[in-house]
């Protein structure tokens, strides 16, 4: 008798305990969900912002021959098929800085082993192809171009650049090539970065203008580059913008 007494308490009661249980818990469980919600859009949001800022900002170049932006990077930090500085001369008062700095930091040295007169003596000119080991700098191939003396450095020299930079990177059938004329960093600080866009860009149409002449003549197979990135620190980045659309504007320079 008292075990089916208890049975059937058991089958009076069961319901009401299973309602208040319900009316417990549940709203309980959806406060909960209710609280992580904000919390998740609030983490999405930060995220998307967080994405925003790690992407480097940009100015397209107007009316460029050959499409070209202006990126707001380090060369130290890019992720390209070729990533393209320069250097003066390799003297001990010729000292590294900034972007350079990290460059060489992050190929363990490298530029310091190379930046010897009976090495790399970076005179205008002179260049040099390195194939960054795994782990060091996100390009595929850096090219180092010679400037010669930084005593008598005038922008006149980036003419002479620009075309290089066009002819070494359709040599390498390079179609997106990136560049940095590290003239900052290489402690010359003289001189407006807008000058010397415009004369690199000048030099480099210019070799432009050549090759597309031989493609027209069957001397040559023809352009690979497809576009230019041309790099810039966020104070730089106008005035580098209007130096190449100068250059533009004046293809006799």
């Amino acid at each position: 008798m008292k075990k089916s007494s208890l049975f059937r308490s058991i089958v009076v009661f069961l319901p009401a305990l299973l309602a208040l249980a319900a009316t417990t818990c549940i709203p309980h469980l959806a406060q909960h969900v209710l609280a992580q919600a904000p919390t998740a859009d609030l983490m999405s949001a930060w995220a998307a912002r967080r994405a925003v800022q790690a992407k480097p900002a940009e100015l397209q170049v107007s009316n460029a021959p050959i499409a070209t932006r202006v990126l707001v990077q380090s060369p130290a930090e890019t992720d390209a098929e070729l990533q393209i500085i320069c250097l003066f001369e390799s003297e001990s008062e010729n000292t590294l800085h900034g972007s350079l700095v990290e460059t060489n930091e992050k190929l363990k040295g490298l530029l310091d082993k190379i930046r010897k007169p009976e090495l790399f003596r970076g005179e205008l000119g002179e260049t040099i192809l390195i194939v960054p080991p795994p782990g060091s700098l996100g390009t595929r191939k850096l090219l180092i171009i010679g400037l010669g003396d930084s005593e008598n450095f005038t922008p006149q020299r980036m003419k002479f650049v620009g075309s290089i930079v066009y002819r070494e990177s359709n040599r390498l059938g390079i179609a997106h090539p990136f560049f940095a004329p590290t003239l900052l960093d290489g402690g010359v600080t003289k001189f407006a970065t807008g000058q010397v866009a415009e004369l690199f860009y000048a030099g480099f149409l210019r070799a432009a203008r050549t090759e597309k002449m031989l493609k027209d003549a069957g001397a040559s197979p023809g352009q690979a580059i497809q576009d230019l990135t041309f790099l810039a620190g966020s104070s730089h980045a106008a005035d580098t913008q209007q130096g190449l659309e100068r250059a533009i504007a004046n293809p006799a320079n």
